[in-house]
């Protein structure tokens, strides 16, 4: 606060209260850092449903028998993990979304899901690594093929193990929600630097933004440890 002061930076907090939630003709609305706040969470939510189901198949591919399978995911793997985030946002909305027809928010969502996948995979892999060969020798001796073995025995038991670290992965999807706002989508990042352009309240809106952003991520790291604890006494 001191060193802004030394810059002659005038504080203003009293305005940034009109960034949240503003008073109409209609009554109370969310003001435009809640409004991107929404869409950030949206965002992260249809992001994340996607990038389990990715990173589940993918996961799958690694552990099939077959070759190509293993081969098209390990491809998948490093190819995402090798490359910048932000770098495969503007593949995906510049290059691929004309020839797919997609918009802004499907480009944002798939480029964010791949990325995510691509490290859930190696999360939801180990945790079915972890799994002792006699539950498999066990789900055979009772009759099951391979899908219902993952599907009753495996899966449920690797879900515990799994938790952690996907919901991890999952705060760190919410702060790389961030990047898309590169691609002019309104989220809480985009409409921080709108209000910014406008009103010049550098430092309070960032404050602020980085505030709302701490909050989210703090809220799923409590989240996070009623999981573990609610699956814990589920699988014992």
């Amino acid at each position: 606060m001191q060193g802004a002061e030394n810059l002659g930076y005038n504080w203003q907090w009293s305005r940034v209260s009109r960034c949240l939630v503003a008073r109409t003709a209609d009554g109370w609305q969310f003001g435009p850092l809640l409004q991107g706040l929404w869409l950030t969470l949206e965002i992260t939510l249809l992001s994340l449903c996607l990038s389990m189901t990715i990173g589940l198949v993918s996961a799958l591919m690694r552990l099939s028998a077959s070759p190509m399978a293993r081969g098209l995911a390990l491809v998948y793997l490093e190819l995402i993990r090798n490359t910048p985030l932000l770098i495969q946002i503007f593949i995906i909305y510049f290059v691929f979304a004309p020839i797919l027809d997609l918009g802004r928010m499907s480009s944002a969502i798939l480029a964010l899901s791949l990325f995510e996948g691509a490290y859930a995979s190696e999360i939801i892999r180990a945790g079915i690594q972890a799994i002792p060969v006699g539950q498999w020798e066990a789900s055979a001796s009772l009759g099951l093929n391979k899908a219902q073995s993952y599907r009753w025995i495996i899966l449920p038991q690797a879900l515990r193990q799994m938790i952690p670290p996907l919901t991890s992965q999952g705060i760190s999807l919410v702060k790389d929600s961030a990047l898309v706002s590169t691609i002019a989508i309104y989220d809480l990042t985009m409409q921080g630097q709108q209000i910014i352009a406008e009103t010049f309240l550098t430092f309070e809106i960032w404050f602020v933004v980085a505030a709302i952003y701490l909050l989210v991520t703090m809220a799923l790291s409590i989240l996070v440890k009623y999981l573990e604890h609610h699956f814990s006494g589920y699988t014992n």
